[in-house]
């Protein structure tokens, strides 16, 4: 058997060797064999990559928003021409299926795409006579070195999100992505490089919290993203605004799906099917918790449900015909059964257990089969949490202001779906509904690049939403200049604020 790989950070424009002496695994997670070993770096590598990005940053930044998004053209050229490639080193380390995988890339190649747009994104405005002989006009200038923390579950589409956004900015980007799947995140470097960006401007340092909390403290890193688990958002926004950095960090969720009485169920079937059990459940925009309105609903929804979950076939990652791939991690694994365990302890109603399921040839992998309980009550540990994993839990509700309390009132707030055919109905609960974003007959509703991304609640932490123009803004600052170009007549001294007038 072949000596796991080394993945070393890429600083500088090239692959820089790990000077801490500390290393972490990084598995397949279809065999369950360690594949490569990661450099994990120690604060002043992560110094040494500032510093770098410091230099790098102005030059950068003082080319015309035209050749930076000309460079962000190519890239996404370059994403194209490989992404076969990318997935399949993609599902390698994360275990998701190719096609998962390849749609995890093109949710970050659509970001990509919009940040094209960086020379009209960030014009400024202009007011003529704003007084006399006086005009008033802003521009957006980048922050600088800024940074981006990402998580397991998208290793291509969140580190896109990110720098493809503070980049075509001009701003230089940190990317500290997760140990547990960084090959990716490297690639992506390789191929920005490739496409034209200048050395420093972006750089992968892989670690651990040694590293994060250097991104926190570092004084010249003047901005930090962030995606993950709610408990380190939490921390990364206390920690990041207390040393006076712009910090967006986005959490966990516990999604809700609404299913009236008047839903097509066979589409509802289909579309809780995906959005539970695909990525097996690694997602934090899946749809863990359905929320069937009547008991009559909620009994026809479950003669449907039953067969199709039924046929749900896991498999490893380049497996066309699999559903789903294992999860990321042995721990991961261990961590969902637990929650398993906790709902049959609590009470639940478990229909289908996923635990123990096993893949011949493929034993040692990180695989869980699809499992649903019933009569979750609210008060039960296993729905207030993430479980992030293939686990879908039926809350029944019984009428719509009931169903609508629960997404409302849970601690976690990023995503809702009502599925119904009545428009005033949907209409309310997309209006009244505490959750940041919300679909009406589509089960997954993360918006258009050309949107938004963000939830409320424990689910987001900053005032800030990831891409669209709030991306833009969060990576940029407003300078307003109010100009005067005297005629030669002169003016008495004024010892007043100034006006307008």
């Amino acid at each position: 058997m072949p000596s796991p790989r080394a993945i070393h950070h890429f600083v500088n424009g090239r692959s820089v060797p790990g000077a801490s002496g500390r290393m972490s695994d990084v598995f397949d997670p279809n065999t369950g064999r360690v594949q490569a070993r990661v450099d994990m770096a120690a604060a002043q590598e992560l110094n040494d990559a500032v510093g770098i990005a410091k230099s790098a940053q102005p030059a950068w930044a003082a080319a015309n928003p035209q050749r930076r998004a000309r460079v962000l053209f190519r890239f996404k050229q370059l994403l194209e021409e490989n992404m076969n490639e990318l997935a399949v080193l993609l599902s390698s380390e994360h275990g998701k299926v190719i096609a998962d995988a390849k749609g995890d890339i093109q949710r970050g190649l659509d970001v990509v795409e919009f940040a094209c747009g960086a020379p009209h994104l960030m014009k400024g405005e202009y007011t003529e006579g704003a007084g006399p002989g006086i005009d008033v006009y802003s521009m957006r200038q980048a922050l600088g070195v800024v940074a981006g923390i990402t998580p397991f579950n998208f290793p291509a589409m969140i580190p896109m999100w990110m720098f493809s956004v503070a980049i075509a900015c001009g701003n230089a980007f940190i990317l500290k992505p997760s140990e547990k799947d960084p090959s990716v995140p490297v690639r992506l470097a390789e191929l920005m490089k490739e496409a034209g960006l200048p050395d420093g401007v972006l750089n992968v340092v892989h670690g651990g919290k040694e590293a994060v909390d250097a991104i926190l403290d570092h004084e010249d890193i003047k901005a930090v993203s962030f995606v993950g688990s709610s408990d380190v958002a939490r921390y990364i926004y206390s920690r990041g605004a207390a040393a006076a950095k712009r910090v967006q960090a986005m959490g966990g969720a516990k999604n809700h799906g609404v299913i009236m009485p008047d839903a097509d169920l066979d589409q509802v079937v289909r579309d809780l099917v995906g959005a539970a059990y695909g990525s097996a459940g690694e997602r934090c925009m899946a749809l863990p918790v359905a929320v069937p309105v009547g008991e009559d609903t909620a009994e026809r929804l479950l003669e449907k449900l039953l067969p199709e979950i039924g046929k749900l076939t896991p498999g490893i990652s380049t497996d066309p015909d699999a559903a789903y791939g294992p999860v990321v991690s042995r721990a991961h694994r261990e961590r969902v059964e637990r929650y398993i365990q906790m709902g049959v302890d609590e009470g639940a109603d478990l229909i289908i257990d996923g635990r123990n399921f096993e893949l011949q040839g493929h034993e040692n992998g990180f695989f869980i089969g699809p499992t649903l309980f019933d009569h979750v009550t609210v008060d039960m540990r296993s729905y207030q949490e993430e479980i992030f994993g293939p686990v879908l839990q039926i809350v029944r509700a019984g009428d719509l202001e009931e169903a609508a309390k629960l997404p409302t009132r849970h601690p976690y707030g990023n995503g809702v779906a009502i599925f119904t055919r009545n428009g005033l109905a949907a209409r309310e609960f997309a209006s009244r509904v505490n959750v940041g974003m919300v679909g009406v007959n589509v089960p997954i509703p993360v918006p258009v690049a050309y949107h938004t991304f963000g939830g409320w609640k424990h689910s987001a932490f900053g005032n800030a939403n990831q891409h669209g123009m709030e991306g833009i803004r969060f990576f940029t600052k407003i300078k307003t200049v109010t100009q005067r170009w005297p005629s030669g007549k002169l003016t008495d001294q004024a010892f007043v604020i100034p006006t307008m007038d």
